[in-house]
């Protein structure tokens, strides 16, 4: 097997033309403008969640303990959504996860705003994400769907965009919401902005999953070898053995490929280190510095202008600097500006920080997610992003826990100056794998 552009990419690619705008696309406008705001919405959650847990209980702990269940619960659903979205009609999944998310934090506005009760967030949180890793699952089996294969860096990089201009009024509106009437009614918000994004995908009309290759497979052989039932034919794998039949598919696929193999190691160390990294700059703005949430809420949103430039920039940067050179540089970058917050005091350099963190790992993130829809047949799609976000997640809730324990036990400062260079070491080491080349969608090694 060789690692070459998917014949059923080419084929969207003539079809559908490289060159062709994609703001000419019916289909990618009415979904570009569904998770616009959908993400509005997030960016409410984003900060009113963690407001929630320190109103509550005034804990870091215990705002690293949601943030870890949440990121339990998505290794959990990572294990079989890739199973779901590669054997689901993906539209219909995809408003089903929305749906969902509407209903599950529209409870937690009801109920927050009758009587705060903590041990709700700790239910419905870790479920709300687990839909959403479904969703986001699923989202990336979409998108090359709905434009051609040459243009799909650009369309993620719309996303992205769409995304960070959105949330750029979203943590502000949500700080100032939550000063002015409590955090609960930011959840509200997002709440409804879940069911907008339902609708839109009812709108929408998405190719159909490419069915797997005819020719025989590892799968095929290990059925050949599997003891027969009646008529001579081999049992149906059914429940568990399926979906941990599929998952590992998706596993093998990023194993046997040297790029996205080593992406996955040493991301799961990444997000070990910054999955609580949100937590931490709330925590530090508002019981290390003294600050209301509604300044919280400004530092957040200037701080997602990053993502804005990251999404704007990602493919002219990838395209200079090649792949490698964008995800180690992104990624060492972001160490240095996780230092940086733990040698300051001034909340306009937190700001700044927290903005640059974004741009950097916005491309890392953009890059990535690029290259596997790029280089992974779409009837694996689901299957490897799967994997791929079960895999390096993996230590994520760990994470969380670890750094805000850490935060709690030997101060902000400390933790994050230990947090960023440990990034930076984890960036470097990238130089001494396949991440490093310049071209890795093109990559021609024969795996066996």
């Amino acid at each position: 097997m060789r690692f070459s552009a998917p014949k059923h990419r080419e084929g969207v690619l003539m079809s559908n033309g490289g060159g062709v705008s994609l703001w000419r696309s019916r289909n990618f406008q009415i979904f570009l403008a569904g998770q616009t705001l959908s993400a509005l919405g997030d960016s409410f959650s984003f900060v009113a969640i963690p407001l929630l847990v320190l109103q509550a209980t005034g804990s870091v702990v215990q705002m690293g303990v949601v943030t870890a269940l949440v990121g339990a619960s998505s290794v959990v659903t990572g294990i079989f959504a890739g199973y779901i979205a590669d054997h689901a009609d993906r539209r219909r999944l995809l408003i089903a996860c929305d749906v969902a998310r509407f209903v599950l934090y529209g409870l937690v506005a009801v109920v927050w705003l009758v009587s705060p009760q903590i041990w709700l967030l700790y239910v419905v949180v870790p479920l709300a994400g687990a839909f959403a890793q479904q969703f986001q699952v699923t989202y990336v089996t979409v998108v090359p769907a709905l434009v051609p294969a040459g243009q799909i860096t650009r369309a993620n990089g719309h996303l992205y965009s769409s995304y960070a201009v959105a949330s750029v009024a979203g943590p502000m509106l949500a700080g100032l919401l939550s000063a002015a009437f409590g955090p609960a009614w930011a959840v509200a918000i997002d709440a409804t902005t879940f069911a907008a994004s339902a609708a839109g995908l009812v709108l929408i009309r998405i190719r159909p999953t490419t069915l797997a290759p005819a020719a025989p497979d590892a799968a095929t052989a290990d059925a050949a070898e599997a003891p027969t039932g009646q008529g001579g034919a081999p049992p149906a794998v059914t429940g568990r053995r399926a979906l941990v039949r599929d998952f590992l598919a998706g596993v093998t696929f990023l194993w046997r490929h040297p790029v996205l193999r080593s992406l996955t190691v040493l991301l799961s160390l990444l997000l070990f280190i910054t999955t609580g990294l949100t937590d931490l700059i709330i925590y530090y703005l508002k019981h290390d510095l003294g600050r209301s949430d509604g300044v919280v809420g400004y530092v957040l949103a200037a701080a997602t202008l990053g993502s804005l430039l990251a999404a704007s920039t990602v493919a002219p940067v990838r395209d200079r600097l090649g792949f490698g050179g964008c995800w180690i540089g992104s990624w060492a970058l972001c160490g240095v500006t996780i230092a940086g917050l733990g040698l300051t005091r001034s909340v306009i350099v937190v700001g700044v920080l927290a903005t640059v963190q974004l741009v950097a790992t916005g491309w890392a993130g953009i890059a990535s997610m690029s290259l596997r829809q790029e280089v992974t047949p779409d009837h694996l799609l689901g299957r490897v992003t799967s994997a791929f976000w079960t895999l390096h997640n993996s230590l994520g809730p760990i994470g969380a826990a670890a750094l805000t324990a850490a935060a709690a036990r030997y101060g902000v400062m400390a933790t994050c100056v230990v947090g960023g260079t440990a990034c930076v070491a984890i960036a470097l080491a990238a130089l001494a794998t396949p991440i490093r080349q310049r071209r890795p969608e093109r990559l021609e090694e024969a795996v066996s």
